[in-house]
């Protein structure tokens, strides 16, 4: 895979006032304009997963920060890597806990295959016949206008 980095603008942090609005049937949407995070968000608008990682001494910086604490280093930048990943858990909600999520449905814990350590999380609708170790692969989801969800589901062409 090439390797293109996807630049994001860090600066100091402001205090805003939050947006307590809330559509109790609309799935909940990640805030796109977080420093730490906007590198994900649109890497997977470009439908690619990323990973912050230090320019300096490239180590992957997961959860992602803008400090890399192994050279010190206060320049980091988006990685995208391959859209694969395995298994390392999961468990099926049976409790409705939002009105976006129907019952069941499974929630999934993979670890990407070029970035290990790297842990994310993904949604299954139902509960899917699943083993520690099965291959997974990004699905793109687009909820809103703007936002692209990375979500991760069985990969049978592995």
């Amino acid at each position: 895979m090439a390797q293109r980095r996807i630049a994001v603008q860090y600066g100091h942090r402001q205090a805003r006032k939050p947006d307590l609005t809330v559509n109790a049937a609309a799935a909940p949407l990640p805030v796109l304009s977080d420093p730490d995070t906007a590198g994900f968000w649109l890497a997977a608008q470009l439908g690619e997963v990323a990973v912050c990682a230090c320019a300096n001494c490239g180590h992957v910086l997961h959860l992602p920060r803008s400090y890399c604490h192994i050279c010190r280093s206060w320049t980091v930048e988006w990685k995208p890597v391959a859209p694969k990943a395995c298994l390392v858990s999961w468990t099926v909600v049976e409790h409705q806990v939002h009105p976006a999520f129907p019952v069941p449905y499974t929630l999934v814990l993979v670890e990407l295959d070029e970035a290990p350590g790297v842990r994310l999380a993904g949604y299954l609708e139902g509960r899917p016949d699943l083993r520690a170790g099965l291959p997974m692969r990004a699905d793109f989801v687009a909820p809103a206008d703007g936002v692209t969800l990375v979500n991760w589901v069985p990969d049978g062409h592995r």
